[in-house]
């Protein structure tokens, strides 16, 4: 694999044992700014989530295919911790010590190791070996409580967006990144432990200040941000698609009112919270009126804050996205592009994304390994090599 050596990442050896959710996002966020991502996998596991073929999330990744169950599987873990910089995984707390590659083990081999971890709960606590999802580890932190608009009805899930990927991949990879710094400064790894509760929590900081400044309701539908307020909403357009207004503040919310002319003196009435459901009925009733596409041509681009509520698919094809190549493709799967953008040293896509075992032989050379002994530890049951190296 030839990678560029400008890249913010590039020299850095990240192995990834194979998990889901965070995890693998975590892996191809590093990839896509130079690292070496090596995804351990498990011979004949079963796939879980988007196929191999096409998941953006192990794109720029090699494979290789190890049976950790096995001595010999396990001693060759152990050895590729030797070159590594960051190892990541996924499982609950006490996986990879029963297999014989925990921290300690790892760091014993290499002192200067950075072993990342991610789970839904945290490496110790009472739920700490408790099964959970996304859903679990938001409602824990408290954030899941404010989501939604009816103060009548429950929460709403917020797909997975935050907490596997806002709470649990961006903060392993914060945690990993500061301890790479660490390691780099002192010659000294060591152990993150990045909890989704923990990362929630940390994002929900904000509206700890404003709860404890009267400034924030408990419940649903009864703030700024939240969908109480009708000027910062989602409306359903004629053509059944959906807008956004964000006019929070009084120069923006006078934008809105100018747009759409709304000059009865109920609208004086901007952070008078007693009216906020006269205004909301009003402008539902109004945007009513008109296709998406319509009123995107009046006020996308104001100061207005307006935004059309796009689709997945949809979001690529946008004009602004177009521009700034938001997205790109690669064999035919419309996927993001690497982000964020650094002037000097911009992330790239390398690859597409390996099927499990694609660069089994290739990475057990570069560790010293002759083939003879590679097909040994086939035919031993400890490495598998897939005949394919990445998607066709």
């Amino acid at each position: 694999m030839t990678r560029s050596e400008t890249r913010a990442l590039s020299g850095v050896t990240v192995l990834e044992v194979r998990s889901i959710g965070p995890g693998p996002l975590a892996g191809m966020l590093l990839a896509d700014m130079g690292a070496d991502v090596i995804r351990v996998d498990r011979p004949g596991a079963p796939q879980r989530g988007a196929s191999d073929r096409v998941a953006p999330t192990h794109r720029g990744k090699r494979s290789v295919a190890i049976d950790l169950k096995t001595d010999k599987g396990r001693d060759l873990l152990l050895k590729l911790t030797e070159r590594a910089d960051v190892l990541i995984e996924g499982f609950r707390p006490g996986v990879m010590e029963r297999l014989g590659v925990g921290p300690d083990e790892c760091l014993r081999r290499n002192p200067k190791l950075v072993y990342g971890r991610i789970t839904g709960w945290g490496q110790d606590g009472p739920l700490a070996s408790a099964a959970g999802h996304d859903i679990n580890y938001v409602a824990l932190s408290g954030a899941l409580d404010g989501m939604g608009s009816d103060p009548a009805g429950p929460p709403v899930p917020a797909v997975s967006y935050v907490g596997d990927f806002a709470g649990g991949t961006m903060f392993l990879l914060f945690g990993v990144l500061c301890a790479l710094r660490v390691a780099d400064r002192t010659g000294v790894g060591q152990v993150v432990d990045a909890a989704m509760v923990d990362g929630v929590a940390a994002l929900s900081a904000p509206y700890h200040g404003l709860r404890a400044d009267g400034k924030w309701h408990l419940g649903r539908g009864r703030n700024v941000i939240d969908g109480g307020a009708p000027y910062y909403h989602v409306y359903e357009c004629s053509d059944g698609q959906f807008i956004t207004n964000a006019a929070a503040e009084p120069e923006f919310y006078a934008q809105l009112r100018s747009a759409l002319d709304l000059t009865d003196p109920v609208w004086d009435r901007q952070s008078d919270e007693d009216s906020w459901t006269v205004q909301s009925t009003r402008l539902a009733d109004l945007f009513r009126m008109r296709t998406r596409e319509q009123w995107c041509d009046l006020l996308e681009g104001t100061d207005a804050c307006f935004a059309p509520g796009l689709s997945l698919e949809e979001a690529p094809h946008h004009p602004h996205n177009v521009a700034r190549n938001t997205f790109t493709r690669v064999d035919d799967v419309v996927q993001p592009s690497p982000a964020p953008r650094l002037s000097r040293t911009p992330g790239a896509i390398d690859a597409r994304p390996p099927l499990p075992g694609a660069h089994t032989r290739e990475v057990l050379r570069e560790q010293g390994f002759s083939d003879s002994r590679i097909d040994e530890l086939m035919a031993e049951g400890a490495v598998v090599a897939s005949r394919e190296t990445a998607v066709k």
